[in-house]
């Protein structure tokens, strides 16, 4: 039987590229939405969940920050997927017949010098892959999309250019996600851990909180805050940091958390994507 992975999307998107990527011997579910392809993880549809998190250009995905604490689901890695942008358009078609460029609004946002060197009107359509489905079905040779090559074997489009983005560092990071935890075991190097918690409404509860990172020198890669039910004063913090839970920098450091906040709640404890420690290497 064959092992399924779903994401949000349709065929061909990001999300889907991803997906083949990092697991190509699963097949791919397309779900509307980040609750239905947590949804199909939860009620066993699925086997893992690929949900995308953040990107380097257009920041967090903020569904996602709202859906993971209540999901009931684990974080057990975590892929980063460099975003290629093609210019996609019927067969036939040349760069001179192009008129108008579909795609998402984020993507059109990540190709303005291609737009004004073609000349192109853009178009906002719901996400990428959809775009190229949409010029695949009007066969208009004055109609392109921005998207993945993927999408473009999927719907017979033939590729007009490559990497079209205007920045070269595009990527997005996805939590794979399943329905149990699997932690590494606590000697193992290259662990992240990725946690909610809560501080109590006193001054200067988030700086008594997080001094323990500091004192026992954990690397601290996120702290994200966002309100809980419409509340200014209920505010949660997603925090990511680098070390196993049970390692005793980071245990000390979660135990001085747990005297300053509501509530602490660790979502997954997981290995560091590769890709990390290249663009490491790349900073220095």
């Amino acid at each position: 039987m064959s092992r399924l992975i779903s994401f949000q999307g349709r065929p061909g998107a990001y999300s889907d590229l991803a997906c083949r990527t990092a697991f190509p011997e699963f097949t791919t579910v397309a779900c509307e939405s980040f609750e239905a392809a947590m949804d199909a993880l939860r009620e066993g549809e699925t086997e893992l969940a690929m949900i995308a998190c953040e990107n380097s250009l257009a920041g967090r995905v903020g569904d996602v920050h709202q859906l993971l604490p209540e999901s009931g689901l684990f974080v057990v890695g975590e892929h980063f997927q460099r975003v290629e942008h093609c210019l996609l358009a019927v067969p036939g078609a040349t760069i001179a017949d192009l008129k108008r460029a579909h795609s998402h609004e984020v993507a059109l946002g990540q190709v303005r010098k291609l737009l004004k060197e073609l000349n192109l009107k853009p178009v906002v359509e719901a996400d990428t892959a959809g775009s190229a489905e949409l010029v695949a079905e009007w066969n208009d040779r004055a109609e392109c999309a921005i998207a993945s090559e993927l999408a473009a074997h999927l719907f017979g489009l033939q590729i007009l250019r490559r990497n079209v983005e205007d920045a070269e560092h595009n990527t997005t990071r996805f939590y794979v996600m399943a329905r149990k935890p699997l932690r590494p075991p606590p000697e193992q190097q290259g662990v992240m851990t990725t946690f909610v918690f809560r501080v109590r409404n006193v001054p200067a509860a988030l700086f008594k909180a997080l001094g323990g990172f500091a004192t026992n020198g954990v690397n601290m890669t996120k702290l994200e805050s966002y309100m809980l039910g419409g509340q200014f004063t209920a505010t949660q913090f997603l925090c990511e940091v680098e070390g196993h839970p049970e390692q005793p920098a980071l245990r000390r450091a979660l135990e001085e958390l747990s005297f300053f906040s509501r509530e602490t709640r660790i979502l997954g404890v997981y290995p560091a994507s590769p890709f990390r420690a290249r663009v490491a290497v790349g900073d220095d």
